[in-house]
C-alpha cells in the first residue's frame, strides 16, 4: 500500500485510490486472470470553469485500468454500484492519499437497502443473459460459465450486505464451489437451486438491516471539502 501524494507512474494524475479488483480480490483468481485496477482521481476545481468540463473517468494507462473521478465515483456509490462499492472494500489497495483515506473512511455512508437492490438486480441481469432456458452445457462455453459463477458471487454479495451490512469480497469458503461452476463442473440445476437459495435468504429478515436511504449529506460535505482543497 503506497501513502503518498506522489503519484504512481501507473495512475492517472490525482489519483487519489487504487485498487485491484475482480478475481484477485475475490480470491478466485487462476494464472489467466488479469490484474483489474480500478482508481478515484481528483481534478483541480478550476478546469470545471470552463464550458468544455473535465472527463468524469479515464482509462489506462496500464489494460484493465480505469478510473472514475472522485464526484462521478460518488454518485455511483450513492447509487449502490457494486463494482464501485467492491472498490471501497477491496483488500488489495495499491495506492492511497489522505484525501483516498477520507473517502475509505467514509465508506458506510454509501451504503443502503439501495445497495442491496443494486447486488440482486446485477445478479438477475446476468441470469437473464444467461438465458435460463438454454443453459451452458458442461465444460462448454466457458463464457457464459462465467457469468453463471458471477451471478451466484453477486447474489452471495447481496446476502452478505443484508446480514453483515458490508459487501462481500472474498469469497474465502464459497471458492472451491465458485470455481467449479466456473469450470463447467456444476450441473446446472445444481446451479439454479444454489440461485433459488439464496433469493430465499434475501427474503428473510435482515441481520442488520441497512439503512433506507444512504448518507447523501455526508457524502456532499465530503465532496464540498475536496473541491475547496483541489481550487
Amino acid at each position: 500500500m503506497t501513502r503518498s501524494g506522489d503519484m504512481s507512474l501507473t495512475a492517472p494524475g490525482g489519483t487519489v485510490l487504487s485498487v485491484v479488483i475482480g478475481s484477485r480480490a475475490y480470491g478466485l483468481d487462476t494464472e489467466e486472470s488479469d490484474v483489474d485496477r480500478r482508481g478515484v482521481f481528483v481534478t483541480p476545481t478550476p478546469m470545471f470553469w470552463w464550458l468544455d468540463k473535465p472527463p468524469d473517468h479515464v482509462e489506462g494507462p496500464l489494460p484493465e485500468q480505469f478510473s472514475w473521478e472522485v464526484e462521478r465515483f460518488c454518485v455511483l456509490a450513492l447509487e449502490g454500484n457494486p463494482v464501485v462499492l467492491e472498490c471501497l472494500w477491496s483488500p488489495l489497495v495499491e495506492l492511497v492519499t489522505p484525501v483516498g483515506e477520507r473517502l475509505l473512511a467514509l465508506r458506510p455512508a454509501f451504503l443502503s437497502a439501495k445497495a442491496q437492490r443494486a447486488f440482486a438486480g446485477s445478479a438477475e441481469r446476468q441470469f437473464r443473459r444467461l438465458g435460463p432456458h438454454d443453459p451452458p452445457g458442461p465444460g462448454g462455453d466457458g463464457r457464459r460459465w462465467k457469468m453463471a459463477m458471477h451471478m451466484i458471487r453477486l447474489l452471495l454479495g447481496a446476502v452478505h450486505l443484508a446480514r453483515q451490512g458490508e459487501p462481500l469480497i472474498a469469497v474465502g469458503a464459497h471458492r472451491d464451489r465458485l470455481l467449479a461452476v466456473r469450470r463447467g463442473e456444476t450441473p446446472w440445476p445444481e446451479v439454479l437451486a444454489w440461485r433459488a437459495r439464496l433469493l430465499a435468504e434475501l427474503d428473510e429478515p435482515a441481520g442488520r438491516a441497512l439503512p433506507v436511504r444512504p448518507d447523501r449529506a455526508a457524502v456532499e460535505e465530503f465532496l464540498t471539502e475536496v473541491r475547496r482543497s483541489a481550487l
